[in-house]
């Protein structure tokens, strides 16, 4: 079942940090079969009061791939980084493909 992983980076307090984290966070998604679907961007809310910042979505084969990539020692001193350099929340979802999911 595909898997997704929505970050919502609402500040940055370490920039330098964030730009050591995005030298090497796409090599590591893609080794664990991620691609970026949403990278920034703007945001409007039209429902309810959440309003994203920086909205990062990332596609995974399945839950377990994501998790995998997630506590992998390739990402955990990335992790680390982006955790010191910014403030936000993170989710991870799955869907099943359905009549109402565009599937590529």
């Amino acid at each position: 079942m595909t898997a997704y992983c929505f970050f919502d980076v609402r500040e940055v307090i370490d920039p330098q940090k964030l730009d050591m984290y995005k030298q090497g966070v796409l090599a590591t998604v893609q080794q664990y079969g991620g691609r970026y679907l949403v990278l920034g961007g703007k945001c409007e809310g039209v429902e309810g009061t959440w309003q994203p910042v920086t909205p990062v979505l990332i596609r995974f084969p399945s839950l377990e791939q994501a998790y995998t990539w997630y506590n992998s020692e390739e990402y955990r001193h990335l992790k680390g980084l982006r955790l010191a350099a910014t403030n936000g929340d993170a989710v991870f979802m799955e869907s099943e493909p359905n009549g109402f999911v565009f599937e590529e």
